[in-house]
């Protein structure tokens, strides 16, 4: 699993980071909440830890409330020193999952975590995915955009259910071919290129809003926000 962790304390930082690569999770860092927010918007994460009071203009809950506005539903456990009963209701009212006081036991940490990532998991099974006016049915494989229906070719659905899944969030080409095609391409091909393209003109043709965006330099993103 792809983990985020956002805290100032260099200490907590270390410790928290052995732990989980130790239990076979890749982390990113930040220690401030500039780099946080960069980080947690342009990469998909499995899980993000988030400290509550960060250096850098924005703080923990501030960088939860971005995501969720943004739509984001990655699982997300608050660590903070801030332990009285209104201060954990306040930072789960802000879009937290979860809400572990400091000091913690690295333990229950990871405990806690991972029945986040699994409810996670549970939720994403769903099989009925929308956003804005996209819907797609994954048992009967019906898509409609708009209210008319859009017929795809069975990788552009795959394709399609990929991104609706992981919709509001940068998609790199490398998890496309790993994720959507099963298997490793020369990152030079453009087999992404070419169904991209075709999906885009499938779902987009003759919509007021587009929702499959190119960003630049990174990947793809399935997006209803301006």
């Amino acid at each position: 699993m792809k983990i985020l962790i956002v805290e100032d304390n260099e200490r907590v930082a270390r410790y928290v980071i052995g732990g989980l690569s130790e239990a076979g999770h890749t982390v990113d860092h930040a220690d401030n909440g500039r780099d946080g927010m960069f980080l947690a918007v342009s990469e998909p994460y499995d899980a993000v830890i988030m400290d509550r009071m960060l250096p850098g203009g924005i703080d923990g809950l501030g960088i939860i409330a971005a995501l969720r506005k943004n739509g984001s539903k990655v699982p997300i456990l608050i660590l903070s020193a801030l332990s009285d009963v209104d201060e954990r209701i306040l930072g789960l009212k802000s879009g937290g999952d979860d809400y572990l006081v400091k000091p913690f036991a690295l333990g229950e940490l990871l405990a806690r975590l991972d029945a986040l990532i699994r409810r996670s998991q549970d939720e994403r099974t769903e099989t009925t995915l929308v956003l804005g006016d996209l819907s797609m049915d994954v048992l009967s494989r019906k898509v409609m955009r708009g209210g008319k229906s859009v017929t795809l070719q069975a990788r552009e659905f795959k394709l399609l259910e990929y991104l609706l899944r992981h919709a509001n969030q940068v998609v790199t080409r490398s998890m496309l071919l790993e994720n959507v095609w099963d298997y490793q391409f020369d990152p030079q091909t453009n087999v992404i290129d070419v169904h991209i393209s075709k999906l885009r003109q499938k779902i987009d043709a003759g919509a007021a809003r587009p929702l499959l965006r190119t960003i630049r330099s990174a990947g793809y993103m399935l997006s209803a926000s301006d």
